[in-house]
C-alpha cells in the first residue's frame, strides 16, 4: 500500500490506460483523482472505485484544451483536496494520415491535448511540489516520439515535443525531490484506435504484439513515487528506437517494410 495517504491525479482517466492506471492507485491505497471529458463515464469510474477499495476517489469535468479550464480545475483541486503527490498526463490521442491528407484542425487539436494540455497541467501542479521538495510528474509519450514512422508525421511530432519537455523538465528538477518520468509504450489495446486507424489497417498488421492496458498500467503504478527516468514497452520495440537514433539511416533501410503497417 505505498499510495497511502498519496493525491494521485490522473488525466484521461475515463478510459483506457487512464481508467486501468486509476484502479491500480485505489488497489495501492492512493486517492485517484479523474479528469477527463466525459463527466459520466467518471462517475462511474468513481462509484466502482469508492464501493470496491473504500478510498476517496473524486473527480472533475476537464478538456485539457481549454488551458483556462485547467487553471481553475487545479486551483480547485488544490483547495479541495490538498497536495498533489503525483500527477500523470495521460490524455493524448492521435490520427494516423499522410502529410498531404492531414486535416489542419486534427493537427491543431492533437498538438492542444498532447502537448500543450499536458504543460499546462504540469504547469499547475509544479509550484506546488517545488514549495513541498517532493513529487512525481508521470508523462505518456509514445514509441512513436522515439521513431516516426510513414502516416504518423503530426502524431510522432507531437509525442516527440512531449519527450523534449520531459526531458528538459526532469533537468530542471534535478536538484530536488521531484521525479519525471516518460512512458513510451508501443501499440496497447485500447479504444486508442477507434480514431487513429479508422480503417483499422494497422491494428490488424500490429495485432500480435499490441500490450495490454492492465500491464501498461502496473508498470506505470510500480514506477509512482521513484526515480524511474523512462518506461519503455515493449523492450524489443525500444532496442529498434535506440538503433533508429543511432543509425536512421541503416534503419530505414534495414526495416523500410515494418514502417510502412499504417
Amino acid at each position: 500500500m505505498k499510495l497511502n495517504g498519496k493525491n494521485i491525479v490522473i488525466t484521461g482517466a475515463s478510459s483506457g490506460i487512464g481508467e486501468k492506471i486509476a484502479y491500480k492507485v485505489a488497489e495501492n491505497g492512493g486517492t485517484p483523482i479523474l479528469l477527463a471529458r466525459s463527466v459520466d463515464k467518471l462517475k462511474i469510474i468513481s462509484e466502482t472505485i469508492e464501493e470496491k477499495y473504500l478510498v476517496p476517489c473524486p473527480f472533475y469535468q476537464l478538456n485539457i484544451q481549454e488551458l483556462d479550464k485547467v487553471k481553475e480545475t487545479f486551483r480547485d483541486i488544490l483547495e479541495e483536496i490538498g497536495t498533489v503527490h503525483v500527477l500523470v498526463n495521460n490524455a493524448g490521442f492521435g490520427i494516423f494520415d499522410h502529410v498531404a491528407d492531414v486535416n489542419l484542425e486534427d493537427m491543431k487539436a492533437m498538438f492542444e491535448v498532447n502537448v500543450f494540455g499536458l504543460i499546462a497541467c504540469t504547469k499547475a501542479v509544479l509550484p506546488g511540489m517545488l514549495e513541498t521538495n517532493d513529487g512525481h510528474i508521470i508523462n505518456i509519450a509514445s514509441q512513436a516520439g522515439k521513431i516516426a514512422t510513414p502516416k504518423s508525421s503530426v502524431y510522432s511530432a507531437s509525442k516527440h515535443a512531449v519527450l523534449g519537455f520531459t526531458n528538459s523538465l526532469r533537468m530542471e528538477v534535478a536538484e530536488t525531490n521531484i521525479h519525471v518520468t516518460a512512458v513510451n509504450p508501443g501499440p496497447i489495446r485500447t479504444r486508442f484506435f477507434d480514431i487513429a486507424d479508422k480503417s483499422g489497417t494497422y491494428v490488424k498488421s500490429v495485432e500480435r504484439f499490441m500490450l495490454g492496458s492492465d500491464f501498461v498500467a502496473q508498470k506505470i503504478v510500480d514506477s509512482m513515487l521513484t526515480s524511474k527516468r523512462e518506461i519503455n514497452l515493449p523492450g524489443w520495440m525500444n532496442a529498434g528506437s535506440t538503433m533508429f537514433q543511432l543509425f536512421p539511416g541503416l534503419m530505414e533501410k534495414i526495416a523500410g517494410r515494418a514502417f510502412f503497417k499504417k
